[in-house]
């Protein structure tokens, strides 16, 4: 049974891609990008072992309820979970929805891998951000963009570069009973509130963000 450690999931948003996304962060990341929004992601130890088959039924059911064009894989880094990863893609464009990846590797390095999974999981993959974050380089111009280096990278004719990617950032916070998820990208003058809100989240909820 092939397993994804992860270590968020958001079944419903608006915040990480174009229209409305299942969101699935990986826990674990080889690169160790100062100011990195999820620190508390980059250990590979952690987060939750889910199967992919279950998660594909989960994609499933929030395509039918919710409507969802497509799923968002991010981090951690996605590609360090390249066989789980490429497995959820396939399923997802097996369900006619889209696919879209946020890597801290640039497309040219992923493409030299001999790795096939990574193979599969760029065959599968309609938008790829990628490059590592800079926080001296914030940026201030694209949606669901972190700093000004990261390229926004178009792998099939679904998506293009069209409006959606010049609105401002938003950050979606979730209250369930005692739980507080919070996922998405703060505008700058937002930040201390987004800080806070992952400080009460960390008391044993789920957080996200990109």
């Amino acid at each position: 049974m092939l397993t994804a450690q992860l270590a968020a999931i958001v079944p419903c948003t608006e915040a990480e891609g174009p229209g409305k996304r299942f969101a699935l962060w990986f826990q674990g990341c080889p690169l160790r990008c100062p100011g990195c929004c999820n620190p508390e992601y980059l250990p590979f130890n952690g987060g939750a072992t889910r199967a992919v088959d279950e998660l594909g039924r989960e994609i499933e059911w929030s395509r039918e309820q919710n409507g969802v064009e497509g799923i968002t894989l991010l981090g951690g880094e996605p590609f360090a979970h390249a066989e789980p990863a490429a497995a959820l893609a396939t399923a997802a464009r097996h369900l006619g929805l889209s696919v879209m990846v946020f890597s801290g590797f640039t497309l040219e390095h992923l493409r030299t891998t001999i790795d096939p999974h990574t193979a599969t999981l760029l065959a599968h993959t309609d938008i790829l951000v990628d490059g590592p974050y800079l926080r001296e380089q914030p940026d201030t111009t694209r949606r669901w963009i972190g700093s000004t280096n990261q390229r926004i990278h178009f792998l099939t004719e679904r998506y293009r570069y069209d409006e959606s990617w010049r609105q401002r950032n938003t950050l979606e916070i979730r209250v369930r009973g005692s739980d507080v998820i919070v996922n998405g990208f703060p505008a700058g003058g937002a930040v201390g509130l987004w800080k806070g809100w992952k400080r009460k989240a960390r008391t044993g909820t789920t957080d996200g963000s990109n």
